[in-house]
């Protein structure tokens, strides 16, 4: 199953430009959590934290491809990405101390509003610029706390944070894209180095080693058929699908104990 998980995600990751955190997380919560093999608390810590370890090798070539094209605004990635980390590294001690369930709605509000933006034409004012330093640090700092407690490489935080603020899209996803790899990798780190010691099989720290395999595997033979359909299809039309899909998910998420 998650060998399936990782060539759904790949393709959606290839058609879509994503990490694939939003579909690897739920998805493997609701695997551990149906199967019994982590209970609800500790499968969302698992979830996560696999997820962010995926996303570190399935959105790096999508990284490599944006900086080759010359997509990426450097400056931005300079004044984000030394607070982008701390903010991920600081999810892997503050995730595991919330009380139980607040992780599971927090990711359920977080897939819900994204999809709202996703299915409406929602536009910044124009003369809207990104802020200095200081503000500029906030919101990486943010950014990179919601990326680690959400299991995401953050494009999905930042990619609207840049173009609130008038960045172009091309640019805003070619450099969410570049920052999301280091991203995921600092968040995988702190879930894999702040866990406490278990003896589980296969479990690093929370990460779960088979189905991040499983995954990766899947998703790097996928993505490149993902890109190709994406060449097919209007982008509007993606957008709104994967917006349709992500409020299920959403609702599911947050209704689950009322759904069981």
């Amino acid at each position: 199953m998650c060998l399936a998980l990782g060539l759904f995600s790949g393709f959606l990751g290839g058609l879509l430009g994503i990490g694939g955190g939003v579909v690897i997380v739920p998805i493997l919560y609701f695997l551990y959590t149906f199967t019994g093999e982590y209970s609800p608390e500790v499968a969302m810590l698992v979830a996560i934290a696999t997820s962010l370890s995926c996303i570190v090798f399935t959105s790096a070539s999508a990284a490599l491809t944006q900086i080759k094209a010359q997509r990426v605004n450097w400056n931005i990635v300079c004044k984000l990405l030394p607070f982008l980390l701390v903010g991920s590294f600081s999810a892997g001690y503050i995730a595991p101390n919330l009380p139980p369930g607040i992780l599971r709605w927090f990711f359920g509000i977080f897939i819900g509003l994204i999809s709202i933006i996703m299915l409406t034409n929602w536009k910044p004012e124009p003369n809207r610029t990104l802020p200095g330093y200081l503000g500029s640090s906030f919101i990486g700092a943010i950014a990179g706390l919601i990326a680690g407690l959400a299991g995401i490489a953050g494009g999905n935080a930042i990619v609207p944070a840049l173009i609130f603020f008038n960045i172009p899209a091309h640019n805003a996803t070619a450099t969410a894209s570049t920052l999301g790899v280091p991203i995921a990798g600092v968040g995988a780190m702190s879930y894999f180095i702040l866990a406490p010691t278990n003896d589980i099989p296969n479990l690093f720290g929370y990460i779960d080693g088979v189905a991040f395999l499983s995954i990766v595997i899947g998703a790097v033979i996928m993505a490149p058929l993902g890109v190709k359909f994406a060449q097919k299809v209007p982008a509007i039309r993606l957008k709104k699908v994967f917006g349709a899909m992500l409020m299920l998910v959403s609702l599911r998420m947050l209704l689950g104990p009322f759904l069981l």
